[in-house]
């Protein structure tokens, strides 16, 4: 069995479940006509989804459109339930740059009729991640910033500040529902600029300077 390991961290942490949070960014509601909520909403991503540095995202026969979704990723060092806002960054080993790959198709049908969207984030290779910088490393983590680009084309900017809900708040809120545990990556939400990939496209993402994650797409054959 494959093991997902994070990588630049000197001690071996195997990831563990991927927790994803959508309509974090006003502008990115705005974006896809949708509205804020109170509460985070959560969905996840299997370990199976994650790749590294300089590997390919896979367009499946299953989809017409991907989409391309940067956000920065929380790692959790600790485990924990029922975190307070105030203990959370003791349960944060650190941070990185990532990507929530959604097939945009599939996710438009699964919204329409009510339906769960497993299918359309949960595909092989829909999680690139970057190295994993240590939070002793980043001053503060609501103020960084996050690029993205396609064939050297920026396609999306923004910085961590927009977030409508805090770190602190976002683990308090994660780890009432469900045990956190040590490996587990928390995907924050992505910032306004979506859009569609293709087969052959090159993507390169930035946590301000600190981290950066390059990745192709690549037809399923």
């Amino acid at each position: 069995m494959t093991e997902y390991i994070f990588q630049n961290y000197d001690k071996q942490v195997n990831i563990g479940k991927i927790i994803c949070l959508a309509r974090t960014y006003k502008r990115h509601a705005q974006e896809m006509n949708t509205k804020v909520t109170e509460d985070p909403l959560l969905f996840l991503k299997p370990e199976s989804s994650v790749i590294f540095n300089n590997k390919s995202i896979i367009l499946p026969k299953m989809s017409k459109c991907l989409h391309h979704e940067v956000e920065l990723g929380v790692v959790i060092g600790k485990n924990g339930k029922h975190i307070s806002q105030d203990d959370s960054t003791d349960h944060v080993l650190g941070y990185l740059i990532a990507l929530d790959i959604t097939a945009r198709d599939i996710q438009s049908v699964a919204k329409k009729n009510g339906w769960p969207w497993s299918i359309a984030k949960g595909f092989d290779t829909f999680a690139p991640i970057s190295n994993v910088i240590l939070k002793d490393e980043i001053s503060n983590p609501h103020n960084l910033d996050l690029k993205l680009k396609v064939n050297g084309k920026l396609k999306q900017e923004s910085n961590t500040r927009y977030m409508i809900y805090s770190i602190e708040r976002i683990i308090e809120f994660v780890s009432k529902i469900m045990t956190l545990k040590r490996g587990d990556l928390i995907l924050t939400g992505t910032p306004e600029g979506v859009g569609e990939i293709f087969d052959g496209d090159v993507i390169e993402a930035y946590l301000g300077n600190i981290c950066s994650l390059k990745v192709d797409v690549r037809r399923e054959k």
